[in-house]
Formats: C-alpha cells, structure tokens, sequence
C-alpha cells in the first residue's frame, strides 16, 4: 500500500531531475567502474569490483526509491492552501507555552524537510501534532524531552 506523498511543484522536478541524471549518466558511470574493476583480474579477489557491484546496488535501489516518490506525489500548490488550519504547505507561528518563544516553521513532506530552512515534515511529531489546528489552539506534542505544549498565532502561505 503506497502513500501520497505532498510535495510542491520544484520539489517534483527536482526530483525527476534526479532520476533522470541516475538512468543515464549514473548508470553509464557505474558501468564503467565495473568494466574497469573487471579488466583488473581476478574477480573473487579485486576489491575494486566489489565495491563498484556495490555501489550499482545502492544505486538501483535509489532510483527505485525516487520512481516510487514519483509515481505517487500529488502536487500542491500554494494558492489551494487552506489558511483555517494547519496543513501541509502552510507556514505557521507558534508559541512554546512553557519558554514562550516564538517560532515559525512551515509544514512539507518528508523529501522537503529542512529544520534550518524553518521547513518540518508532517510526518514529524510536531507536524502530525499541527494538523488540522486553528489559530489560538494550542497542539500538545509527546516529543523524547517530555510534552511540548504549542499554540497556533497564525496561519499563512
């Protein structure tokens, strides 16, 4: 069973992008290091080999991944978002009622998540805690430092 993964347009094409760079110069490359480890002798001895079969391995199961974060991204676009509540694309403030810093973080999938860049994933404690909250609600988190206690200022793109 599959799940949909959101993400926004950039994020679709960067990663078809990838896929494609993979199927063509990335297996053209590996097939070289293989041709070149298998010139060297001995197969049951060489290192090399090894490591190049190795390496096409990871790289088959990379493009496996992508091809199927691809055939199920459903694509959001910013203009559909539904500033009420939490969801995914949405940048929401919020106060921590126990420090009462303010943060801003903005909800995406798993493949866009960066915490540096204020983006968290909605499949994170945090994120699933978010959803489907309006502002003024206040979201308790389980978190491995104890409850975190969240509450929505505001909702925007």
């Amino acid at each position: 069973m599959s799940t949909v993964n959101y993400v926004s347009k950039e994020t679709l094409e960067q990663m078809k992008e990838e896929l494609n760079r993979l199927r063509t110069t990335g297996r053209a490359e590996i097939a070289h290091a293989i041709a070149e480890a298998r010139e060297k002798g001995d197969l049951k001895e060489n290192a090399e080999y090894d490591a190049a079969k190795e390496a096409q391995g990871l790289h088959e199961a990379r493009i496996a991944q992508l091809e199927a974060v691809v055939a199920t991204a459903r694509v959001l676009d910013a203009k559909d978002v539904d500033t009420s509540k939490v969801s995914v694309l949405s940048k929401v403030k919020l106060t921590n009622m126990k420090t009462k810093k303010t943060v801003e973080y903005q909800l995406v999938s798993e493949k866009e998540a960066d915490l540096k860049l204020g983006k968290i994933s909605v499949s994170s404690p945090i994120g699933k805690g978010l959803l489907g909250k309006a502002p003024g609600e206040i979201a308790e988190i389980q978190a491995p430092a104890g409850l975190i206690q969240l509450r929505v200022e505001s909702i925007s793109i």
